[in-house]
């Protein structure tokens, strides 16, 4: 289990790399959803998104050799920006493998940098490109089965923790689980009564049918949230959230399409579904915890074009 003081020796390593990103109260949200909302508008994230801290901690954790080896890294979006960015700032040449459903924007803002981008039919096959690349030498940077990838999400946590005023449940998306096994682990040793809840979109339920099965398992991929698509979690990741989250929610892709648009209308935030999934998720918290709630919401990026969003809107009827 990955602990505070890890936590907290990370964010002094990574400190001068990534920004702190605002934690606001927001009046929009609390006026849609009926009770005080606290964003933590990791959007606003060096590359767009929390995944730039996981993938520094790393980068900045590896010896010579492996530096000197490159790296390389699977992603439906997020994870790839992040590593090709910040390798490329860091001077150690990068491979990000992605699923040719990843969004053309994270392909372009990859090769930009000066990655290799190498794309393959779906993500299971881009796993399995990178363990391939990484027996020919290349050093893996996972994007969540890794302790240090995970202390460094965690660090949104421990930012979450000393800015945010009373929070009651904090909500936070899943895709493999590195951020909210970070996230789950920095709160809970600062606010030990705070609620934490996963949230995942229809077709990428990887975390709530491994804590069904009891331990990770192959999930079948059908959601258009690419970047929550991880076909299965870790075994890390499974053990911090089945110790430390209340529960893990499931929303349909449209209803995270839909909280997308809430999160620009109320919000004043252009965020990707995979943040908007949370909104949907909130209502179903409520319902459980009853009044006095106050809710924390990880807003973990915003790498959707408008193009993207308006498309899905269309095909699920949504204005």
């Amino acid at each position: 289990m990955i602990g505070i003081s890890e936590i907290e020796a990370v964010a002094g390593r990574i400190a001068g790399h990534v920004v702190r990103t605002p934690t606001v109260d927001s009046p929009g949200l609390s006026e849609l959803l009926g009770a005080p909302v606290t964003a933590k508008l990791e959007l606003l994230q060096r590359t767009g998104s929390f995944k730039v801290r996981g993938a520094v901690a790393k980068l900045l954790s590896l010896g010579a050799a492996e530096r000197a080896a490159g790296v390389v890294a699977v992603s439906g979006g997020n994870h790839g920006i992040a590593l090709a960015v910040m390798a490329a700032a860091l001077d150690v040449k990068a491979t990000v493998v992605m699923p040719r459903s990843a969004p053309a924007r994270a392909v372009e803002i990859a090769e930009a940098a000066g990655a290799s981008v190498r794309l393959t039919d779906d993500m299971d096959g881009a796993f399995a490109l990178m363990t391939r690349l990484q027996q020919e030498g290349l050093t893996m940077v996972h994007p969540f089965d890794d302790p240090v990838v995970i202390a460094g999400q965690g660090t949104v946590g421990l930012e979450f923790a000393a800015d945010a005023g009373e929070l009651t449940d904090v909500l936070v998306s899943i895709g493999g689980g590195g951020l909210i096994a970070g996230v789950a682990a920095a709160l809970r040793a600062r606010r030990p009564g705070v609620r934490m809840w996963g949230v995942e979109t229809e077709g990428a339920q990887a975390m709530s049918e491994a804590l069904a099965a009891g331990g990770p398992l192959p999930v079948a991929l059908s959601s258009i949230v690419s970047t929550l698509s991880a076909p299965s979690v870790s075994q890390l990741t499974y053990d911090h959230v089945s110790a430390l989250v209340t529960e893990v929610l499931v929303v349909p892709d449209r209803e995270a399409v839909q909280g997308s648009l809430d999160l620009a209308d109320h919000a004043k935030v252009w965020a990707e579904p995979a943040a908007g999934c949370l909104l949907p998720a909130a209502r179903q918290v409520l319902e459980r915890v009853g009044d006095g709630a106050r809710l924390g919401l990880v807003v973990c990026g915003g790498n959707v074009t408008t193009g993207d969003l308006f498309a899905w809107s269309r095909r699920f009827g949504l204005r």
